[in-house]
C-alpha cells in the first residue's frame, strides 16, 4: 500500500432497472436529473454486461468469477451460494485496511457460513433473498417500515426501505469518515424490482402506462431522489472528490414497460439477448487522474469490477487470484483501450442449464444459443441474424465456446452445502429457496403452496453437519413468526402500498423426513405450528427433504421451512 490517500468506494446497484431506465439513455417519460448529473460526470462503459438474473451477477460483482464457477448461478434451486471458500470483495477490501459495509439486498445465502458477515462485511444491513416478499425474508414484510437484519440480528425499520438503505449507509460512512477510515461501502437497493410498491405520488405521472410500469417508473423516481441525498452527504463532509463511486444494474428491464422504453435492444431480464444482460455502469473519480467524462464502449462485465478496484485502490489481489474478469484500471486512465480482442460468456442457470443456452460476446458480435450471429454496430435491436454471412466469426466464437463450457460444466451441480448445527447460528432456517433444483423462491409460491414444474414434495436439502449429534428439525408449511397451522390459510396482507392475496388451506395431516434412505413419519393436527423429528446426525455432508401428506398419504406439498437446531450430543 503506499502512503498515498486511499480513496473510498461506494457501488450502488439497483435492481430490475434496464440500460433504458433513465432518462440520459433516452427514456421518453423518466426523469431522472440525479442519475442523469452523475452520467455527465463519469465515465460510462456503454457495452457492460451483468448475468440476466440478479443473484448470479451478484456472485460475479463480489467473486470477479463467472456465475458457473463461484456457485451462484441462479436465484434460488440451492444453486445461488456463494462458494464459502472464496474471498469476495468485502474480503479483500477488509484484508487491505477497508471498513466495509453493505445496506439492502444481499441474495447469496442467508444462513452461517454465507450472510454478508460472514463474507467480510463488518457492517450487515440486509434483508433475505431476493427482496421484501421472498420466501425466506420475514412474512409479510413490507416496503414501509420493513424487517431487516444488523449483522444477523432481526429488527424493524422506519420510512420506506430505499430511504433507510442510504440513511443507514450514510450514517456509517459519517462515522468512518469521522475516524479517518477509508471504506467500502455497498449499496444494493431492491427497487426497482416487483412488487411495484412505491407511494402515489411518485406513481401519479406515469398513471397511463398501467399499475406496474407506474409503480416501477415511481421508485426509479424515488431512488433518484436518494441519490441527490447521498450527493450532498459526500459534499457536506468533503468526500466526494475522494471517492470512486460505481453506479450499475443486475440485469434488464423487468418492469413490465419494455414496449415504452428499451433502448432499442431485444429482451429483458432473464434473455440472451443484450436487453437482458447489457446495463449501464458509470465511474466517477473526481481526484483520480481519469479520463474526462465519456462513453467508452470496449465490452465490458460484471467480474471487471473487482480487480479494477483493487489495482485502483492499490490492494494486493490474493497469490492464488484467477479472476474471470480483468482490471479495467488503465482503460479508465487512459492508458489503453481496455481488453479489445476479449471474448466471454454470459450464461446463468434459470430452471435448468445446457450447453449453448448463452450469449458470447466479441467486439461488436454476439452468438446467441451457439447458432445466431448478430452485429450489435449494425443491428443493435438484434433483428437480423448475419450467421450465414460470417462463418468465421460463428467457428472462432463457437470454438471459446465449447472450450469454455469444457472448463465449467463439470461442475454444474457441485452444490455449496447449508451448514447445520454451527455455533456461530444455533438454529438455522432454510427455505425452499434452498431446495435442490425445485424453485419456489417468493411468498406467492408459498401462499399458493406451488413450486415450479409441480413438485408435490418440494425438494432436498443439501446439509453440511458442522457438529455429530441429536438434532431437532421442525417442518412448516408456514415460517413460524406467520402464527398458523399447518392446515390453516394465510389471510391476504395489506401492505402500505399494496395488497398480497390469501394463502390456499391444505389439509396437511402428515409429515415426512427423509434422510439417507430413511423415511420418518409424524402425525400433524390442523393447528401444529410446526411438525417436529428428533434424529441423530453424523458430522458430514448429506441431505434432508421434508415434505407433507393429507390423511391418505397423498403428497401435497414439501416443508417450506426447515428449522434445524442441535441438541445434545
Amino acid at each position: 500500500m503506499t502512503d498515498t490517500k486511499r480513496p473510498n468506494v461506494i457501488i450502488i446497484l439497483t435492481d430490475d432497472q434496464g440500460y433504458g431506465d433513465l432518462g440520459c439513455h433516452g427514456h421518453p417519460a423518466l426523469k431522472t436529473p440525479h442519475f442523469d448529473r452523475l452520467h455527465a460526470e463519469s465515465l460510462r462503459l456503454t457495452d457492460f454486461h451483468v448475468t440476466p438474473m440478479c443473484a448470479p451477477s451478484r456472485g460475479e460483482l463480489m467473486s470477479g468469477l463467472h456465475c458457473l464457477r463461484n456457485g451462484a448461478m441462479a436465484t434460488s434451486l440451492g444453486r445461488h451460494l456463494l462458494k464459502p471458500e472464496l474471498p469476495t470483495m468485502a474480503d479483500l477490501f477488509s484484508a487491505g485496511g477497508y471498513a466495509t459495509g453493505i445496506f439492502g439486498k444481499w441474495h447469496l445465502g442467508d444462513s452461517y457460513p454465507y450472510r454478508p458477515h460472514d463474507r467480510g462485511f463488518a457492517e450487515a444491513i440486509y434483508h433475505h433473498g431476493f427482496g421484501l416478499t421472498g420466501a425466506d425474508d420475514y412474512w409479510n414484510n413490507d416496503y414501509l417500515n420493513p424487517y431487516y437484519r444488523h449483522n444477523g440480528q432481526l429488527k424493524q425499520a422506519q420510512g420506506y426501505c430505499t430511504d433507510f438503505w442510504f440513511d443507514s449507509a450514510m450514517d456509517w460512512m459519517g462515522r468512518q469518515a469521522d475516524a479517518d477510515q477509508p471504506f467500502l461501502c455497498y449499496i444494493p437497493t431492491n427497487v426497482p424490482h416487483f412488487p411495484m410498491w412505491v407511494d402515489d405520488v411518485y406513481k401519479e405521472q406515469y398513471a397511463a402506462y398501467g399499475d406496474d410500469p407506474s409503480g416501477f417508473f415511481g421508485m426509479i423516481i424515488e431512488l433518484d431522489e436518494n441519490l441527490a441525498r447521498l450527493e450532498t452527504f459526500l459534499r457536506g463532509r468533503g468526500l466526494r472528490d475522494d471517492t470512486i463511486l460505481v453506479y450499475m444494474t443486475d440485469n434488464g428491464h423487468a418492469g413490465g414497460a419494455l414496449n415504452v422504453y428499451n433502448a432499442g435492444m431485444r429482451g429483458g431480464k432473464c434473455s440472451r439477448y443484450d436487453g437482458g444482460h447489457r446495463v449501464p455502469c458509470f465511474v466517477r473519480w473526481p481526484n483520480g487522474n481519469l479520463r474526462a467524462p465519456g462513453d467508452l464502449d470496449t465490452p465490458t462485465q460484471a467480474m471487471d469490477i473487482l480487480p479494477t478496484l483493487l489495482e485502483l485502490c492499490d490492494i494486493e489481489e490474493p497469490a492464488d487470484a484467477a479472476f474471470d474478469g480483468e482490471s479495467l484500471a488503465g482503460y479508465l486512465r487512459g492508458q489503453d483501450d481496455g481488453p479489445t480482442e476479449r471474448m466471454f460468456v454470459v450464461q446463468y442457470y434459470q430452471n435448468s442449464i445446457g450447453k449453448n443456452d448463452a450469449a458470447v460476446v466479441w467486439k461488436q458480435w454476439r452468438l446467441v444459443f451457439g447458432k445466431e450471429l448478430y452485429d450489435i454496430r449494425q443491428d443493435p435491436g438484434q433483428e437480423h441474424d448475419v450467421s450465414a454471412e460470417q462463418p468465421d466469426v460463428v467457428a472462432a466464437m463457437k470454438d471459446f465456446y465449447d472450450r469454455w463450457w469444457a472448463q465449467v460444466e463439470p461442475g454444474l451441480d457441485e452444490f455449496s452445502p447449508l451448514t447445520i448445527g454451527s455455533e456461530h447460528e444455533p438454529t438455522t432456517m432454510l427455505t425452499s429457496c434452498e431446495w435442490e433444483n425445485v424453485r419456489a423462491d417468493g411468498a406467492g409460491s408459498v401462499r399458493a403452496a406451488k413450486a415450479t414444474g409441480g413438485h408435490a414434495r418440494g425438494g432436498p436439502w443439501n446439509v453440511l453437519v458442522d457438529r455429530a449429534g441429536e438434532y431437532e428439525v421442525r417442518l412448516g408449511r408456514w415460517p413460524e413468526e406467520a402464527d398458523l397451522g399447518l392446515a390453516e390459510p394465510a389471510p391476504p396482507f395489506q401492505a402500505a402500498y399494496g395488497t398480497v392475496e390469501a394463502g390456499i388451506a391444505l389439509p396437511i395431516a402428515q409429515a415426512v423426513l427423509e434422510h439417507e434412505g430413511r423415511t420418518m413419519t409424524l402425525p400433524t393436527a390442523p393447528t401444529d405450528r410446526a411438525a417436529r423429528f428428533t434424529l441423530r446426525l453424523p458430522a458430514g455432508r448429506t441431505k434432508l427433504h421434508g415434505w407433507f401428506r393429507d390423511a391418505t398419504g397423498q403428497d401435497l406439498c414439501g416443508a417450506f421451512y426447515g428449522y434445524f437446531r442441535r441438541i445434545g450430543e
